[in-house]
Parts: structure tokens; C-alpha cells; sequence
């Protein structure tokens, strides 16, 4: 699940991004307004963790033109204004909720999930696809009825594909939905990552669109 963190605090912004890489999160981190803005015009993400003071775009000047755009993203707010008038400003300009500084990342986390999911309005159902039960919720992987033992990785890419059957992924979106921008990316990464799934699951579970991408044929 890709989130994109926006935070100039460079010890806090590598702090949460090590926090939340065990959970299954790819997090994107920019550390000013304007790139955010560009980012969020252009590609896609399951939520946006913001802090006001940034430089180039303050915080809530950014959150006015997300909304002002219709962009539903959710948006946790993290900063160290507490002052109950800078909480409403956040609330009326479209954040969902706001967390102040400094705080404990197990909360962060908490907030993170309850977010996700209201943003979905119900949990994420269990994938089940030729023999394969997928749980969103655990991130445990199940074939004919035994677990499967896969990377984060593995499971964030065996997820992008089962939600979407049928649907063929390019490469580079493949990599993104893996991927950080600042993470380093072998050339063959994502073949590995594929050659892995299909040994650990089945030979023709995923299959290669020559030139185009990858995808799981639909049942």
C-alpha cells in the first residue's frame, strides 16, 4: 500500500519511514509542499501524512488544493501546532484526522489503519483465487489450505495482482506500487519477485504480456 509522507523534519520524516516499511507500506517522503502537490496530481495514493510547516506550500494551502480538486485521499495531519483553532483549520480544510507532535508511532499506526479503512468504508475482504486465500488484514497468504510463506514484498505484488484480475500491470506500475522513490531497484528486481511467487504458488499464475506488463488471468 503506497503512502507518501510529507514532512521537512528530516530525522522524523526517516523515522516514520522505517516504522512503517515492516508494515507493508511503501512510503514515498517528500519534504516540501509544492512537490507534494505535483505528486499527488500525478500518481496515486492510499494516504497522505502531512505536516503544516513546510516550506515552498504550507501544509494547509496544500490541503485546500487537493480538495478544492476533489482528490478524496485521506489525509493525517502531523504536527506540533496543538492549539484547538489550528485543529479546526485542519479539520475545515479537509483533513481527516490529526495527530500532534511528538507522538507515539504505535498511535500513528492505529490512526493509519482506522483510516484505511473508513476510506474503503468496510475491511478489505480476503482475496480467493485458483486455490489462493490472500488476507489484506493479516498479510497472510494460504494455498489449497497451507500457509505460504512470502516476502513483503511477494505479498504486496501477489495483492496488486489478485485484486485486479485480469487487468494487465505494466512494469514500472508494478515497481511503484514496491517501490519508494528513494529505494535503489535492481534491473530484474521485479522478475525475481514474479519467479518467487510463481514457485512458491503455481507455474502459470501470473502471466507475461510480451512488451506491455504482467497479469493474472481472470477465473
Amino acid at each position: 500500500m503506497r503512502i507518501l509522507l510529507v514532512e521537512d523534519d528530516v530525522q522524523l520524516g526517516e523515522g516514520i519511514r522505517i516504522a512503517l516499511k515492516p508494515e507493508g507500506y511503501t512510503v514515498d517522503w517528500l519534504q516540501d509542499g509544492q512537490s507534494a502537490l505535483h505528486a499527488l496530481k500525478s500518481e496515486h495514493f492510499a494516504l497522505v501524512l502531512l505536516d503544516l510547516g513546510l516550506p515552498r506550500m504550507d501544509g494547509l494551502s496544500l490541503l485546500k488544493h487537493l480538495r478544492s480538486e476533489h482528490n478524496p485521499v485521506p489525509v493525517l495531519i502531523l504536527t506540533a501546532r496543538d492549539a484547538t483553532s489550528d485543529r479546526i483549520a485542519g479539520l475545515d480544510c479537509g483533513a481527516d484526522d490529526y495527530l500532534i507532535k511528538p507522538f507515539d508511532v504505535e498511535e500513528l499506526k492505529a490512526r493509519m489503519r482506522a483510516l484505511l479503512r473508513r476510506s474503503v468504508n468496510r475491511p478489505q475482504p480476503v482475496l480467493e483465487y485458483r486455490g489462493i486465500q490472500l488476507d489484506p488484514a493479516t498479510q497472510q497468504v494460504e494455498y489449497q489450505g497451507q500457509p505460504v510463506v512470502l516476502s513483503r514484498k511477494e505479498f504486496l505484488l501477489l495483492h496488486e495482482l489478485l485484486a485486479q484480475p485480469g487487468r494487465v500491470f505494466t512494469r514500472d506500475s508494478l515497481q511503484q506500487t514496491l517501490y519508494g522513490w528513494g529505494e535503489e531497484i535492481e534491473s530484474n528486481a521485479l522478475e525475481v519477485h514474479i519467479h518467487y511467487l510463481r514457485k512458491k504458488l503455481f507455474s502459470d499464475l501470473i502471466r507475461t504480456v510480451r512488451g506491455v506488463g504482467y497479469l493474472v488471468e481472470k477465473v
